[in-house]
């Protein structure tokens, strides 16, 4: 914790998004003005290698440190980064199952060359892995994104990915807490409830988070536990002591995104309401200007409790030894011949 005597850096409560691919003058005023903790990219934002070093520089400038810089990299249909920039991935799910006993090795293989790829272009932080576990119900936007369909296979191979991160110098964001394989909705589109007990929510959704509570960083659903609370997890402050408590997470939590419609209010509000519920930050992803500034005077900084989990995922964020990316690939490729897709 922070003694008093201490100079403690102030973090807006919040990770933002930009509209395109460089900085403008008013995105740069809002970010110095308001220091969002981090930042986070999407394809509109992404062009070409020279380019994205050059944002990724400009959004730390525009804080005055070396704030951590997110992407959803999983492979197959949530992967920002594509060919030619980096390699192009099947979905988690459709290479757990094509590589069978050897999945441990293809994963941790698997997101060392992503991470690798990721830190060469400036980004030190992914969305993943997703520790959701698989049902046949889980809806298809999520479904294949998922490592697999029992808790013991989600938290081995979720632990394999997100070591390989951070064994690369990249930090991993565990999602979608306290756990959405079971949401038969889109929360982009609409809000998911589920009727399942306490008993089984906490042998299966909860246990697979509880196996990897000790990551530096996670992320919370958009879903309503009908059995627990009412409200959607992101803004429920029982969920999110639920999260703590029985989970036992007690890393750097931010929300899903804050745009989706799963989400009633104006964006200021659900991110206010988040806040309230226990999250850290908010999570910001359109690059919308109107909207980062009016969230932005809405959710201020971070109390001190938010800033110990800051610092402690930043501590997390270790320079890798050298990479050899071509050994990487090699060996990859070499695994791939014994299990072709």
């Amino acid at each position: 914790m922070h003694s008093g005597g201490d100079a403690v850096t102030q973090y807006g409560a919040a990770i933002l998004g930009c509209a395109g691919e460089r900085l403008s003058a008013a995105e740069r005023r809002l970010f110095a003005e308001t220091q969002p903790f981090g930042f986070i990219l999407f394809t509109r934002n992404l062009t070409g290698v020279e380019q994205i070093r050059a944002l990724t520089a400009e959004l730390r400038d525009s804080v005055g440190r070396n704030a951590p810089i997110f992407i959803d990299q999983e492979g197959g249909r949530v992967q920002r980064l594509r060919a030619p920039l980096v390699r192009d991935w099947l979905p988690p799910l459709d290479d757990v199952a094509r590589f069978g006993a050897d999945a441990e090795q293809a994963m941790r293989l698997r997101y060392r060359i992503i991470s690798a790829e990721l830190l060469n272009l400036g980004i030190d932080g992914n969305c993943s892995p997703a520790l959701d576990v698989a049902r046949p119900e889980t809806h298809a936007i999520l479904r294949n994104r998922l490592l697999g369909d029992s808790v013991e296979t989600v938290a081995r191979l979720g632990r394999v990915v997100a070591q390989a991160h951070l064994d690369m110098g990249v930090l991993p964001v565990i999602k979608h807490m306290p756990g959405h394989g079971l949401g038969t909705l889109d929360s982009h589109l609409a809000l998911p409830r589920v009727g399942a007990d306490r008993d089984t929510l906490d042998r299966v959704d909860f246990a697979a988070f509880r196996a990897l509570n000790d990551m530096p960083l996670g992320m919370t659903c958009h879903l309503v536990f009908e059995q627990i609370d009412p409200r959607p997890s992101t803004v429920s402050p029982v969920m999110i002591e639920l999260i703590r408590d029985r989970i036992g997470f007690d890393g750097f939590l931010m929300t899903d995104d804050i745009g989706m419609e799963a989400l009633d209010g104006t964006v200021p509000e659900r991110g206010a309401a988040a806040l309230a519920a226990g999250c850290d930050a908010v999570l910001h992803c359109n690059g919308d200007l109107a909207e980062m500034t009016a969230l932005m005077a809405r959710v201020g900084t971070m109390p001190l409790v938010a800033i110990d989990r800051a610092e402690r995922a930043l501590a997390a964020r270790r320079a890798p030894a050298s990479v050899d990316m071509g050994a990487l690939g090699a060996e990859f490729e070499a695994l791939s011949l014994k299990h072709p897709a």
